[in-house]
């Protein structure tokens, strides 16, 4: 913006002007779209009940009106100095067409004045020159104009001359463009200062709301955390009362101690296997949020943990940092809660606008979850935040290379892509298997790890059967 106000007050000509206009609306159409899907209501869904969409918050939403209503402010007084520019542009050129004319006058008059060998009508007209120039090039304000006047006055009361008249005329006309010129100048700077001050409280605006929303995101993983922390405390409490149950009747048999040791022992197994599992699926179904947003299925999750998995075996991780990525995997997608539904289901392609928005879900995801001192959610922090990134540096958010990128990232990059290319998507079909495969040699050291590719062909079978195995049934 303020880049703009500076080519507005440099332009020299009206053409410049309108296409700087032209240039402003379309931002301002862009920035409205943008702001327009943000804030319209949309239709609440199941998943609302349990999350709300970030930019339906009542302070975030204040704070976007906010935005808005100063966007309005711009509007306004990007018309003014527009008009203000017009208007010094038009003034310039009235006074270069018509200083010419002043000059030449004056040089006649002065002719005639010195063959007249008055040295009182020299020194009259020697004023009038001096102040001529003070008025048009230095000072340019009404009381040198006035001082101008009264010494051609006192000259017209001296030496009665009809081009002396016609002079005063023309001088006065160049002189009162001079002064417009300076009061628009005046004003242009008084709108910019003001432009100035409304772009500044834009930026402060922009911080307090990505603040806010960091701050929401946090509190939404701390109250994940306490449901599951929950879960566990139950749990062992449980576990307690069973052992407890085991060892008070002191009076049982050594048969039917160990019996009851053997069922307590049994059940504690299953009961922390449902732990791992419940923390499992509490992963998934917080992967899996991110994709419902965007009508997707809870399938795709299971495959790209599933292909993350074996990739990371065959790329040569162990057994139990290739689970951890399998687990991790599935919350690649977590920061899409923050994207509006407008954008996130919209049946085509995104303007640049709607993809900048689209596109900062990988760094929401990552501030979801960073905060988590677990192994699996700082897993799933890498996962989420590099997994658009690409081998040859183009990719976002960072535009890390090559091994820049951290092996869970580019691992998952290869899953999710393979998935999203074979399932159908809102705004496209699936790909057949011949084109994916032909894209993947074409990104390979490109968009992908040149190794990874290397391993998707030689166990490409292994990657069918899962895609097989956990295939989305039609409704």
């Amino acid at each position: 913006m303020n880049l703009l106000v500076e080519d507005i007050i440099n332009s020299k000509s009206i053409e410049q002007l309108k296409e700087i206009k032209k240039e402003f609306h379309k931002n301002e159409m862009a920035f409205e779209k943008i702001l327009s899907e943000i804030l319209i209501e949309d239709k609440d869904d199941t998943l609302d009940l349990f999350i709300q969409d970030i930019h339906k918050h009542p302070v975030i939403s204040k704070h976007l009106q906010l935005l808005s209503k100063s966007e309005k402010n711009i509007e306004e007084k990007f018309d003014i100095i527009f008009n203000l520019q017009k208007r010094k542009i038009e003034l310039d050129e009235l006074f270069k067409i018509n200083y010419p004319n002043e000059s030449k006058s004056r040089k006649s008059i002065e002719k005639q004045i010195l063959k007249t060998k008055n040295v009182e009508l020299i020194q009259q007209f020697s004023d009038i020159k001096y102040y001529s120039k003070e008025v048009l090039f230095q000072h340019k304000n009404s009381k040198y104009l006035n001082i101008w006047l009264e010494k051609a006055k006192l000259l017209s009361q001296n030496y009665n001359n009809e081009k002396l008249e016609k002079y005063i005329k023309v001088f006065n006309k160049v002189a009162n463009y001079v002064l417009q010129l300076e009061e628009v100048k005046s004003k242009e700077i008084e709108t910019q200062s003001k432009i100035d001050n409304i772009i500044k409280n834009n930026k402060k605006l922009n911080t307090t709301i990505e603040q806010e929303i960091e701050t929401l995101s946090t509190n939404f993983i701390k109250s994940a955390y306490s449901l599951i922390i929950t879960l566990l405390v139950i749990t062992i409490i449980f576990i307690i009362y069973l052992a407890f149950k085991v060892n008070r009747n002191v009076a049982l048999s050594f048969n039917e101690v160990e019996e009851k040791v053997e069922d307590g022992l049994k059940t504690i197994k299953k009961l922390n296997h449902e732990i791992e599992n419940t923390q499992k699926e509490v992963v998934f179904t917080m992967g899996a949020i991110g994709e419902s947003r965007s009508k997707e299925t809870g399938n795709h999750v299971k495959r790209v943990a599933e292909y993350s998995k074996l990739l990371a075996l065959y790329y040569g991780l162990s057994k139990e940092e290739a689970e951890l990525l399998k687990q991790a995997s599935p919350m690649h997608d977590i920061g899409k809660v923050a994207i509006p539904d407008s954008i996130l289901n919209k049946p085509g392609r995104f303007d640049d606008k709607e993809r900048e928005v689209m596109n900062t879900h990988a760094k929401l995801g990552y501030e979801m979850l960073k905060h988590s001192n677990r192994a699996l959610l700082k897993a799933a922090a890498i996962v989420s935040l590099e997994h658009h990134e690409k081998w040859d540096g183009t990719g976002y958010p960072k535009g890390l290379k090559g091994e820049e990128i951290h092996i869970y990232g580019r691992i998952t990059a290869i899953a999710d892509v393979f998935d999203a290319l074979g399932s159908d998507r809102c705004y496209k079909k699936a790909w057949e298997d011949e084109k994916i495969f032909k894209l993947f040699k074409e990104e390979k050291a490109k968009h992908f790890d040149p190794k990874l590719v290397d391993i998707f062909f030689e166990n490409l079978n292994e990657f069918l059967e899962i895609r097989n195995k956990f295939k989305d049934t039609e409704e």
